[in-house]
């Protein structure tokens, strides 16, 4: 198993070949020039782009739980922006939260699996948001392996340690060791509101990062029969097994499985995600009371996706749709239109060159991400048409392998270093669910090598190399 020293000094080592210093916790700039926003950066674990009530509604009859209801997501979207194709560039909790931070891939920014501690001489956007003069600071989950003390680039650290638990969790404030009693994203939501309230005469950037809806699902008692009776429906492509999985080469197999993921199991995700929705709701009324949301940038949005179903599985990791796609939603009244929706491709490496240029930081160029501010403004020049995707094995769960991917607006392909017999062609407007695979189709040979030259392109543009800090040695 490879340390945390590693993967400090390779990011340390990246960040001087690429003209970055590591952010010193002491260095602070003037007060941020008036008129500079707010950011306070809300986000779960584990949900899915769907699970919120204006999605399901949207989609009519191919909503796989109309039922659901997220109320305050739901008001978050007609005050805002919902990005409707927002994805993550490593569908997993610790280095999808290190790419939010730093703008940059798991292969750059040390963090390439759950296993590693946040490298503490990071440059994120807390960093130098902080540098700027943004009184910064963290809330709840941070995850990256066991990692315990005050959380680098804040001033203020409100957070547990790891996975943390559902009820009574113990939080470190600013490292110390501090009991607390109830829901722990109740309590999250509470530690937040004392932060606004404080902070609230100054400019300061505020990340709430909370436990729900990760398994094993344990709502508070307020949600616990929120949706009775009520059950997802069946996944389109739920008896369509991974290419990886070794049930793939048994069909009859896989149909004899096809209900194992027992969707009536999963209603205690939902009501979860249902108790966030209640705290972002509470998060919203502490803006409004504190005549903060004219000029605060709220965005909400998840680490990963959540399969419940598809293609046989649980989870996230892997490429296909349900794991690459996250809920994402932005409100800045002074910028941004009342529920409009954005259909161009958004990634989570996007939130730091966002928030910086917004505070009007200079964004550094090692950061691998575009700022969202051409969108908003409706004056996108060229905007991403291809994007990225990579996923390191993790020995704790070895079943899904290291995976490197392509996607465009209306295909993806799909690699899995060391097997190129598992290579996935997806044609995503004629198949939204993945069920061909069309990479050893005769008449799809054209679609196939424009996804490969793609790929090499999208590869050689986020300078890929395959970290030393991986769980496992390169395929």
């Amino acid at each position: 198993m490879h340390c945390s020293t590693l993967a400090l000094r390779a990011v340390t080592f990246s960040l001087l070949m690429l003209g970055l210093s590591p952010a010193p916790d002491a260095a602070r700039a003037a007060e941020p020039a008036p008129g500079r926003p707010n950011f306070l950066f809300v986000f779960t674990d584990d949900q899915r782009y769907d699970a919120m009530g204006v999605v399901q509604r949207e989609q009519g009859d191919r909503a796989r739980f109309p039922w659901f209801q997220t109320p305050n997501m739901d008001r978050l979207a007609s005050e805002g922006v919902r990005f409707r194709n927002a994805f993550v560039v490593n569908s997993l909790c610790a280095p999808s939260r290190a790419c939010m931070l730093t703008g940059r891939y798991s292969h750059h920014n040390g963090i390439a699996d759950n296993q590693t501690p946040f490298p503490t001489d990071s440059v994120t956007y807390a960093s130098l948001l902080r540098e700027a003069g943004y009184t910064t600071g963290y809330v709840g989950k941070w995850h990256m392996d066991g990692q315990k003390g005050k959380r680098p680039g804040f001033d203020e650290s409100v957070s547990f340690i790891g996975q943390g638990k559902y009820v009574d969790c113990p939080f470190e404030v600013n490292g110390e060791l501090t009991p607390t009693q109830g829901w722990v994203d109740d309590r999250s939501t509470d530690f937040a509101i004392d932060f606004l309230k404080k902070n609230q005469a100054k400019p300061f950037a505020l990340v709430v990062g909370f436990k729900a809806a990760h398994g094993p699902f344990d709502p508070p008692e307020r949600a616990r029969d929120r949706f009775a009776g009520e059950t997802p429906r069946p996944a389109a492509n739920q008896g369509v097994r991974p290419i990886f999985s070794k049930a793939a080469a048994a069909p009859a197999v896989a149909k004899k499985k096809k209900g194992a993921t027992r969707p009536e199991g999963n209603i205690g995700y939902f009501r979860c995600v249902s108790a966030v929705d209640d705290n972002l709701g509470r998060l919203m009324t502490t803006l409004d009371e504190l005549g903060l949301a004219e000029d605060t940038v709220l965005v909400f949005s998840s680490d990963n996706g959540f399969y419940l179903g598809e293609h046989g599985l649980g989870d996230k990791r892997s490429a296909y749709e349900a794991s690459l796609r996250v809920p994402l939603l932005l409100r800045y009244p002074r910028l941004a239109k009342k529920g409009k929706l954005v259909d161009q491709m958004v990634l989570n490496i996007d939130v730091a060159s966002t928030f910086l240029d917004l505070a009007g930081v200079p964004v550094p160029r090692a950061m691998q991400g575009r700022s969202w501010r051409p969108l908003l403004e409706e004056k996108p020049d060229t905007w991403r048409t291809a994007w990225f995707y990579e996923y390191f094995q993790e020995r704790p769960f070895p079943n899904t392998p290291t995976i490197l991917a392509v996607r465009t607006e209306d295909a993806k392909l799909i690699t899995y270093p060391g097997h190129p017999d598992w290579t996935e062609l997806f044609d995503l407007k004629a198949d939204p669910y993945e069920m061909s695979n069309l990479a050893g189709d005769p008449a799809r040979k054209d679609l196939r090598q424009k996804m490969e030259a793609e790929f090499e392109r999208q590869k050689e543009a986020v300078g890929y190399t395959y970290p030393s800090y991986a769980d496992f040695p390169k395929p």
